[in-house]
């Protein structure tokens, strides 16, 4: 069974006024089988982890471990994360040109597996999780998020989400800009998802509409680039009802 766990992490990037420390020893530990939701007002980190963990270029690392399976993540190339089993839906998924979504795909799965999939398997597997996902089959024509509309790409995540089947998602806002049919479809595919044996979810959001349909584990509070209270569900409906005041005012 699969294990993501976070040891006091720090992350520094690097700005005009020289280097700022974003996250200050983040401790986090996701299992197979748990959806680990954090929340925090903006600027508090949560992006910052997920983009950390995944392999981003700009976070330089400056403290603490990342392993997944008792591997260490933070050694890996960012190929090599993807391969060992961590999958990030981005909040701000970027545009292919010229790269169709059928194509993306195979070569995605193809890098992940070491050896092309059997075509004509694959084409099913291609249009099922496209029409659970409400696209039609055309859109594997289409460059990978080229002129989609925020839904469309929010959905096409997912889609690679169920197609790559990595052990561990990290999902950044992936909520973010959709109406409210889009959220649920896009909240089915993961709940598809984390149905799966040995599947474990962070989802990153500012907002509890996505945890009614995704219900978490555990919820976590971020503020200032650290936990600042971990706690069940109902942490989740406090936070709807109070906001991050009082967490805000501890850190100061």
């Amino acid at each position: 069974m699969s294990t993501l766990e976070i040891k006091d992490l720090a992350v520094s990037v690097k700005t005009d006024d020289g280097d700022k420390q974003i996250l200050k020893g983040v401790t986090l530990t996701i299992k197979a089988g748990e959806t680990h939701a954090i929340m925090g007002p903006n600027g508090s980190g949560k992006s910052t982890l997920a983009y950390s963990v995944a392999g981003h270029p700009k976070y330089d690392i400056t403290g603490g471990s990342v392993t997944l399976d008792g591997e260490d993540v933070l050694a890996m190339s960012v190929d090599e994360r993807a391969r060992a089993g961590l999958f990030l839906a981005m909040q701000y998924p970027v545009e292919v040109p010229g790269v169709s979504v059928s194509n993306f795909l195979r070569t995605a799965k193809t890098a992940l597996d070491g050896e092309a999939p059997k075509l004509r398997t694959w084409v099913k597997d291609v249009n099922k999780a496209l029409e659970d996902l409400n696209l039609d089959p055309s859109f594997g024509t289409r460059s990978v998020n080229e002129g989609f509309s925020g839904g469309e790409k929010k959905r096409h995540e997912i889609a690679q989400l169920e197609l790559l089947d990595p052990k561990v998602a990290v999902l950044d806002e992936t909520d973010s800009g959709l109406d409210i049919d889009a959220l649920k479809v896009v909240s089915d595919g993961v709940n598809r998802f984390r149905a799966k044996d040995g599947k474990g979810v962070l989802l990153i959001t500012h907002y509890t509409r996505i945890l009614r349909y995704i219900e978490p584990d555990f919820v976590h509070v971020f503020v200032d680039g650290r936990v600042a209270e971990s706690g069940g569900p109902e942490l989740a409906e406090e936070l709807e009802a109070n906001g991050y005041d009082k967490y805000l005012r501890a850190a100061v």
